[in-house]
C-alpha cells in the first residue's frame, strides 16, 4: 500500500531507510527535505516545493516530478558525463 501526502508542510523532514515506492506527494512543502536510502520507485510528486531538498542513495526508477521521469533525466546526464548509471 502506498502513502499519500497532500497539502502538508514537511519542510526539513528526513526520510531515511524507508520504502516510499508508489507514494504520492501533492501540494507538499518538501523544502530542505532529505531522502537517503529510500525507495521512491514509481512515486509521484506534483505541486511540491523541493528547494534545497536532496535525494541520495535512492531507487528513483519511475519517479516523476511534475510529470517528468526523473530517472530518465539522471541516466541521460550520467551518460553525458561519461559515467554509468
Amino acid at each position: 500500500m502506498s502513502e499519500t501526502f497532500e497539502k502538508r508542510r514537511m519542510d526539513g523532514v528526513v526520510f531515511r531507510d524507508c520504502y516510499l515506492a508508489g507514494a504520492v506527494f501533492d501540494d507538499v512543502d518538501l523544502s530542505k527535505a532529505a531522502f537517503t536510502n529510500v525507495s521512491l520507485r514509481g512515486a509521484r510528486l506534483a505541486d511540491v516545493d523541493l528547494t534545497g531538498a536532496s535525494i541520495e542513495d535512492a531507487n528513483i526508477e519511475g519517479l516523476t516530478i511534475f510529470g517528468i521521469d526523473v530517472h530518465v533525466l539522471v541516466q541521460a546526464e550520467l551518460q553525458r558525463q561519461g559515467r554509468e548509471g
